[in-house]
């Protein structure tokens, strides 16, 4: 508050004042020139910031301390159409009532909360403040409270003042009016300027606040026109003429077509149907007589319209998700109660209402038992009614029926009626159940599908990165993997349509992708790499003229880090996650893409379960692929078939092992595999476990000849073993070794 002001000794043009900022006052310079002693003003203080990021400090202006400023709306981010009464380039004058010290954003109602809803299109009912508070007291089970609007109707009857003509009816279904003369256009009151500008709106003059207040209220979209510019006093609802041409309110001429809705007179067209008026007919300061337009429009017709036009106006966007004819009525009647109530005019009485519209109400069967077989719930007759009663939607349990008010339009079967049941009993209440039907089974994966989860996550777990081929390749790959001409593998399935040579067949054999792959990456400077496949080969059925799906996997491994071992390693992790026993490994030569003294089957229990080795140098050129490439082929299906998922504990062994190492010089053609097999033959029952450690070749063991030593461990489960026990074990070991494979211990 303003406590003194006086001149500035210094400067003309300002003027000091002592300003009471509630328990303190404090020295203000002013420029303005509309203030004065017991004023009460806006004042931002020291560190204070203005919209815009102005930071307020204090100073000095002509040699005298300032502690703040003074603000004028145009600082406080507001407009004279919010606050008409005050000076547009002076200090804001609030009210004298308002105590010193108080927070700007509560005189001025700036720090309200508002709340945002986000409504589905299907709900035009609830594109207002009614829609919202009925929706809120069903949601509380409060009490619906909508007070009908009562028009005093002061004017002489309308009569046949007023001539409405609806051509086209398919556009507008209903067209209701009413007349207000003696009308005074000046700014609305603050309140309901406040609640526009808190809904977003800019307040205008009390005639187009009206219209926008009942909008926000009613969810009905109204126009008001200036009576005296509507020729013979007759409004004509019809499609736009071809070239007609329209300024609307924004001043923007409007180049209109047949397909769209105007209102007109019988000269001219006064306004584009639900979206926005035209500049000629529009409210102004001189305008004494309005036309009160409430209507109901084709809502595909609005939302085409705007789309031509590019205008999409708080209208149209109501209009094209198709409103309630029946609401033009009561919000007519509430935009000429509130004409009244601001003293803005005097209404004529009676109105005039043309209507085509279904006004018949629509009954739907109350079915409880179909809605609780929908929902898969079990909630009584009595908690459904109670429930759609709370929405207006009527429940007749008499006759078993539910009449549906005219703002429901979204409510058209039971289905609509179960969702409404569902959404106010509570979805959280609401049991997951499986769906009824002897077909209908509970989801889940397949022991097939589980266990190929596994073999995926083993394969990553071990460093491989999974890679992803085409099923179809070209016949040239079998000459570069250097294949026999009469190999099974040859006879593939052709493709009739084949996108061209090098997508000619289905492939038998995966291999040739895995390296290109692997040629692919290391063209690229990537000298090193782990890949893997889960993919299907092709072959020809017994009927020649279709294919049999056979699911493999393919591992391919490059680089000087990576050998024979590497791969073995990753093979016996495998078939130990998957629990298949009894895996061995013997020497493969006959297929020509691998290196016939550095591969191997993989074999469980008789059955071969895939290959594994090293790529033959003749189709590493062939492919591009560094020498000592590494591929593997298991067979998915046969992988699978003989894994187990069960695991039998054993407890920790109770008594001490016997460890011995046994090194034999054999000849290079005998294998590891070959040499444990006779040892586990001849290790009796308290062998329990055999481990390659070591493989020496050199001039002190002779030329083509190599030295392999193991590790060979004992134990028995109920006492400690003797080492005579032991040694009459190794001595029968080392003396099969000799006789089957010509071993020599070495010394």
């Amino acid at each position: 508050k303003i406590v003194s002001l006086g001149k500035h000794p210094d400067a003309d043009k300002l003027s000091v004042a002592q300003v009471d900022v509630g328990g303190e006052t404090i020295q203000i310079i002013t420029g303005a020139n509309n203030v004065k002693e017991g004023d009460v003003v806006p004042v931002a203080l020291h560190g204070a910031e203005l919209p815009g990021g102005v930071k307020i400090k204090k100073g000095k202006l002509r040699g005298l301390e300032s502690f703040g400023m003074m603000c004028s709306l145009e600082e406080l981010d507001l407009s004279k159409h919010e606050f008409p009464d005050a000076v547009e380039d002076g200090i804001l004058i609030l009210d004298k009532d308002v105590k010193p010290g108080t927070d700007i954003k509560d005189v001025l109602g700036l720090d309200e909360n508002v709340i945002e809803f986000e409504i589905t299109p299907n709900r035009p009912d609830c594109y207002s403040v009614i829609g919202i508070a009925r929706e809120a007291a069903a949601t509380l089970e409060k009490p619906f409270r909508h007070t009908k609007p009562m028009v005093k109707e002061e004017g002489v009857p309308l009569g046949e003042l007023v001539t409405i003509k609806i051509e086209d009816r398919d556009l507008c279904t209903r067209y209701s009016s009413r007349v207000v003369e003696n009308v005074k256009i000046e700014p609305s009151p603050y309140w309901m300027r406040k609640r526009l500008m808190e809904c977003g709106i800019r307040p205008i003059n009390n005639i187009v606040d009206i219209t926008n207040y009942v909008l926000l209220e009613y969810g009905q979209p109204m126009h008001a026109f200036d009576l005296d510019k509507i020729k013979d006093n007759t409004i004509i609802v019809r499609r736009a003429k071809p070239g007609e041409t329209l300024e609307t309110l924004d001043d923007q001429p409007r180049k209109l077509d047949e397909n769209m809705l105007v209102i007109a007179d019988p000269e001219k067209a006064l306004a584009v149907a639900g979206i926005m008026g035209g500049a000629y007919s529009g409210i102004t300061e001189q305008t004494t007589r309005i036309l009160f337009e409430s209507a109901n429009f084709n809502k595909k017709s609005v939302r085409l319209t705007a789309k031509r036009l590019g205008m999409r106006t708080d209208s149209s966007a109501l209009f094209e998700k198709g409103l309630d004819p029946q609401n033009t009525v009561p919000a007519l009647d509430r935009a000429c109660e509130l004409t009244e109530l601001l003293g803005a005019g005097t209404v004529r009485k009676g109105r005039v209402d043309v209507n085509y519209s279904n006004s018949s109400e629509r009954v739907l069967p109350f079915e409880p038992g179909k809605v609780n077989r929908l929902l898969g719930t079990d909630i009584p007759m009595e908690v459904m009614a109670e429930i759609l009663n709370r929405l207006e939607l009527r429940t007749d349990l008499k006759n078993m029926v539910i009449r549906v008010p005219s703002f429901r339009g979204d409510i058209v079967e039971t289905a609509d009626i179960a969702e409404e049941v569902a959404r106010f009993y509570g979805y959280n209440n609401i049991a997951s159940t499986l769906l009824e039907g002897k077909s209908i089974t509970k989801g889940s994966k397949s022991y097939s599908q589980k266990m190929t989860d596994v073999i995926r996550n083993v394969m990553s777990a071990c460093g491989l990165n999974e890679i992803c081929t085409y099923s179809f390749t070209g016949k040239n790959v079998f000459d570069k993997m250097e294949m026999e001409k009469d190999d099974p593998r040859r006879n593939a399935v052709e493709i009739r349509n084949p996108l061209g040579e090098e997508f000619k067949i289905m492939r038998t054999v995966m291999i040739p992708d895995m390296l290109s792959v692997i040629a692919r990456n290391y063209s690229r400077s990537i000298v090193k790499g782990e890949l893997f496949e889960l993919a299907n080969v092709y072959e020809k059925a017994d009927n020649k003229e279709c294919s049999v799906q056979k699911a493999q996997l393919c591992i391919g491994l490059y680089g000087e880090s990576y050998d024979f071992y590497h791969i073995k390693g990753i093979i016996e992790t495998l078939t130990e996650e998957l629990g298949i026993k009894d895996v061995e490994y013997v020497r493969e030569t006959g297929l020509k893409e691998f290196h016939p003294g550095r591969t191997a089957k993989v074999i469980s229990n008789g059955v071969t379960l895939g290959v594994i080795g090293v790529i033959h140098p003749t189709v590493c050129e062939n492919f591009e692929v560094p020498e000592g490439t590494l591929c593997g082929v298991m067979d998915t299906e046969q992988l699978i078939k003989l894994s187990s998922v069960e695991r039998k504990y054993e407890p920790l062994p109770r008594f001490p092992a016997i460890t011995r190492d046994l090194a034999l010089v054999v000849e290079e053609k005998v294998t590891v595999g070959d040499m444990e097999s006779v040892i586990k033959a001849n290790g009796g029952k308290y062998l329990e476990q055999v481990e390659l450690f070591d493989i020496f070749r050199g001039k002190q063991i002779g030329e083509g000849k190599k030295s392999v030593a193991f590790s060979v461990v004992f134990r028995a489960e109920d006492r400690t073993l003797q080492d005579s026990e032991v040694s009459g074990i190794m001595e029968k070991m080392i003396e099969s070794l000799q006789k089957e494979l010509n071993a020599v211990l070495r010394q």
